[in-house]
């Protein structure tokens, strides 16, 4: 059996769905893949819910396509009559002082105009007296930024991506081989399937370096993240939004949200955790997850100090060398497109990687001159250091 389409995305995750989604709007014929679903609970796409924020220090590119990325995303929600998949809780971050990364976010929001506030030590413990903060300790607020519902928004826009014309399919993809080819010709499923297109996009995440061992392997690096909701007490609204933003606290390295959804409220090590195979990893967390968790909590959410653990969910990062994403063509066969390397913090620029996708393989030589050096292949080494959070 042989199909034949303009574009064949493989992976189904948050930078594959939005990239089939505006390569389909473009007017191309796409077809979507997947080996596990979109969304699905191996994938760094998976679980309930995702940051969205303005923030990045000095980082303005990342700044820029958030701002870009909340706008589509809420154009898609209401699209897909599904606009409670945006809570807006508003971000905080909370940096002890002179931590310059924060002294950069403040910096960068107010350059590109983003509704955001500086919050004192005083006002801190006003707002939010149920946080136990350090005596330099100081505060960015985003309150237009907030919470996307990360599962059930990948099937939002993969249930767009289809109502356009796109088609979706449950497949896995053998590897494709390279040797001596300037063009992949075709790719296998493991059901026999044989399929062709004028162009590929494998945004795989963390199955990146697996099906692209010789370039990827020892380019992206796949850790083990573990996640905790903690149950709030009963009658209890102070974990709640808009009593509880969205935080991140940055010296703790620790980040979380309020209880959304009667789920409990999240807390999460933003730490790369140790090497894994996102096929084969322990969804189960672990006994120092929980450990450190509950040490954080204790110290910073005192009120929760006893809490119950409701909930725990294990996923996982795909970091490229610095944390910025790759998103560029494959070095030998010039119609694969390799897009990956969410390193933590991909899943808000969704929207924005798909237009950017969907310029490079459709705007022709001039799009390309466009590209941005540091989503290039070249530009991701085999040590880490991890410069975007």
């Amino acid at each position: 059996m042989r199909s034949t389409h303009d574009v064949a995305v493989i992976g189904a995750g948050v930078f594959g769905a939005w990239s089939a989604y505006f390569l389909q709007k473009s007017g191309a014929k796409v077809l979507l893949l997947d080996a596990y679903g979109p969304g699905n609970s191996r994938s760094s796409s998976g679980g309930e819910s995702r940051i969205i924020r303005m923030g990045y220090g000095a980082d303005e590119i990342y700044t820029r396509w958030s701002i870009r990325a909340l706008p589509l995303w809420k154009e898609l929600f209401a699209e897909s009559g599904t606009p409670e998949l945006f809570h807006k809780t508003g971000v905080l971050w909370i940096a002890p002082e002179k931590y310059q990364y924060a002294v950069d976010s403040l910096a960068m929001l107010r350059k590109n105009n983003v509704p955001c506030e500086k919050v004192s030590l005083d006002d801190l413990g006003r707002r939010y007296p149920q946080i136990a903060f350090e005596e330099d300790a100081w505060g960015i607020l985003e309150p237009e930024s907030g919470v996307l519902m990360a599962r059930r928004g990948v099937h939002a826009v993969v249930d767009q991506a289809i109502r356009r014309g796109a088609e979706y399919r449950a497949a896995a993809v053998l590897n494709p081989s390279s040797l001596n080819k300037l063009a992949l010709d075709s790719i296998t499923t493991t059901a026999g399937e044989n399929i062709s297109a004028s162009s590929y996009v494998f945004a795989c995440g963390s199955w990146l370096p697996k099906i692209f061992p010789d370039i990827l392997g020892q380019r992206i690096f796949t850790s083990r993240q573990e996640i905790l909701f903690f149950g709030v007490p009963a009658g209890e609204n102070r974990f709640t939004s808009p009593e509880m933003p969205t935080w991140l606290y940055l010296k703790d390295q620790f980040y979380g949200m309020p209880d959304i959804e009667s789920r409990g409220f999240k807390v999460a090590d933003d730490r790369h955790g140790s090497r894994v195979d996102p096929d084969m990893q322990s969804r189960v967390a672990s006994a120092e997850a929980v450990d450190a968790a509950r040490q954080f909590v204790a110290r910073r959410f005192p009120a929760l100090k006893d809490a119950p653990i409701v909930e725990t969910r294990v996923c996982q990062y795909e970091n490229t060398s610095n944390g910025d994403f790759l998103i560029d063509r494959h070095p030998q066969m010039e119609n694969v497109w390799l897009v990956g390397g969410g390193s933590g913090h991909g899943f808000k620029h969704g929207p924005s990687v798909g237009e950017y996708v969907t310029a490079q393989i459709t705007g022709g030589v001039e799009a390309r001159k466009k590209s941005e050096p540091r989503f290039s292949l070249a530009t991701k080494n085999s040590t880490q250091n991890r410069e975007i959070h």
